[in-house]
C-alpha cells in the first residue's frame, strides 16, 4: 500500500470514555448504592429492580447474576442433564459458552455453521443429535440473528432445551422483527466491558418457564431459597450480582435501545458505501452489530494487517482458533489429570465452514455507537484501499 494511512486518530473504543455511554446516570447510581450502605443484593433492591426492568424489556422473568458465563451456567444447571450427556453448540464463540457445559460434566458437541454468518446451521445441528443430546446453545454471532426458527424446530422434534446466548445480540431481532432471546427456553446476556452496555461484568438470564426459573435462582444462591431457614435444597454456587453492578446496569439498560439503534445506523452507512465492492457484507435485517464482519476471498490475515495499518483496527477470524482447537479439547486434562467428561477427539475438519471462516475468509471490525459519519467514511475508504491493492 502506498501513501499516508487513511486514519491517523484512533476510532472510539470500549476501553475509553468516548466509546462508552457512561455518564451522570451511572455516577448517581453508584452513589445511591454507596449512600445506602447495602452493597449485597440479598438485602438491597437494585438487582431485583434490574430484573424487573429486564423482564419488561424481554417479556419474561429475568435473573441477574455475576457474569454472562454465570448466566449460561445457571442455564446448564437448570437443564439437569446427566454426567456425560451432550450439548450441541457452535465452535465460533467465547469459551464462556462451553465452560458451563464442562462444569456440569457435560460433553460439548460442535456443529458446523453457515459459511456467511458464522451462525449455527440447523441441518448440521440436527445431524449431530444423538440419544445423549439434551440441549442446544445457539450464539447470535456479532449480533446477527441465527436461524432460531429452524433451531427451535430441531429442539422441539427431539425434545431438547434451546438456550440462546445473546451476549452479542442485545435487542437483535429476526429478519421479520421478532426479538432474539424469546425463542429459547432460556436466553443469556452479558454486561462485560466489551458488550453493547456494560457494568464491567454481570449477566442476565430470562425464561418463561417457571420451573427453569426456580432452578436457576436456586443455583445462583447456593441452593438456598431463603424462605425456610438456612436450608440448601440443591447444589448451587454463589453467582449473585452485587448492588453496585446492578445499579450501573440499570442505568445502562435504559440506554441499550439507543446504543443498538446508532450501531445499526452506522452499519447501514458502511454497507451502503461498500455495496459495489464485491466483499461479503452483513445483512442489516435484525442485526445488533456488536462487531462488523466482512467475508473476503481468502487472506483474512493480510486484510486485517493492512486495515490496521490504515488506522482501522481489524482482526482475522475473530478467534485465534476455534473452540475445539483449544488445548482443553485437544488432549489437556479437564478434571484432575483425567479427560472426563470428554470421551472423543475433536479433529481438524470437524466443522469445515467454521474452519474456513477463522483461517481464511472472516475479517472483523470493532463497532461502536460513537462512530460518526466521518468515522464510517474513513473505515469505508480504508476497506476500499485494501481491496484495490489486492
Amino acid at each position: 500500500m502506498s501513501g499516508a494511512p487513511v486514519r491517523r486518530t484512533p476510532l472510539p473504543g470500549v476501553l475509553e470514555p468516548a466509546g462508552r455511554t457512561i455518564g451522570a446516570e451511572e455516577r448517581a447510581a453508584v452513589l445511591r448504592v454507596l449512600d445506602s450502605a447495602v452493597l449485597c443484593s440479598t438485602f438491597g433492591g437494585e438487582a431485583r429492580a434490574l430484573e424487573d426492568e429486564m423482564a419488561a424489556l424481554y417479556g419474561r422473568p429475568a435473573m441477574a447474576c455475576s457474569s454472562g458465563t454465570a448466566a449460561l451456567h445457571l442455564a446448564m444447571a437448570a437443564v439437569r442433564f446427566e454426567p456425560g450427556d451432550e450439548v450441541i453448540t457452535t465452535p465460533i464463540s467465547d469459551f464462556g459458552t462451553v465452560a458451563p457445559v464442562l462444569a456440569q460434566n457435560g460433553v460439548p458437541v460442535f456443529a458446523d455453521v453457515d459459511p456467511v454468518t458464522g451462525n449455527l446451521d440447523p441441518v448440521a445441528v440436527e445431524a449431530a443429535v444423538t440419544a445423549r443430546t439434551r440441549a442446544i446453545v445457539v450464539v447470535h454471532l456479532f449480533g446477527a440473528p441465527a436461524d432460531v426458527v429452524g433451531l427451535r424446530a430441531v429442539a422441539d422434534r427431539h425434545g431438547l432445551v434451546l438456550i440462546e446466548d445473546c451476549a452479542q445480540a442485545w435487542l437483535g431481532t429476526t429478519a421479520s422483527g421478532e426479538l432474539l432471546g424469546t425463542f429459547g427456553d432460556i436466553a443469556c446476556f452479558s454486561l462485560q466491558q466489551y458488550k453493547h452496555i456494560t457494568a464491567g461484568d454481570g449477566g442476565l438470564a430470562v425464561t418463561a418457564d417457571a420451573e427453569l426459573e426456580s432452578r436457576m435462582r436456586l443455583f445462583m444462591d447456593k441452593g438456598w431459597d431463603r424462605s425456610g431457614g438456612r436450608k440448601h435444597l440443591v447444589l448451587g454456587l454463589n453467582y449473585r450480582m452485587t448492588e453496585l453492578v446492578a445499579a450501573v446496569a440499570r442505568a445502562q439498560l435504559g440506554k441499550v435501545a439507543g446504543v443498538v439503534k446508532r450501531r445499526q445506523e452506522a452499519a447501514g452507512e458502511l454497507v451502503d458505501a461498500l455495496r459495489d465492492l464485491g466483499v461479503g457484507l452483513p445483512s442489516l435485517a435484525g442485526h445488533a452489530f456488536w462487531l462488523f464482519p466482512l467475508i473476503v476471498a481468502g487472506g483474512n490475515r493480510r486484510w486485517a494487517d493492512r486495515l490496521t495499518a490504515e488506522g482501522v483496527p481489524a482482526s482475522a477470524g475473530y478467534l485465534e482458533r476455534l473452540l475445539y482447537a483449544n488445548p482443553v479439547f485437544a488432549g489437556a486434562p479437564v478434571y484432575g489429570t483425567s479427560r472426563y467428561p470428554l470421551d472423543r477427539a475433536y479433529p481438524v475438519g470437524l466443522c469445515p465452514n467454521a474452519e474456513e471462516l477463522i483461517d481464511r475468509t472472516l475479517v472483523v471490525l470493532p463497532w461502536n455507537e460513537a462512530y460518526t459519519t466521518t468515522d464510517v467514511d474513513d473505515i469505508a475508504r480504508a476497506i476500499r484501499k485494501v481491496h484495490a491493492d489486492g
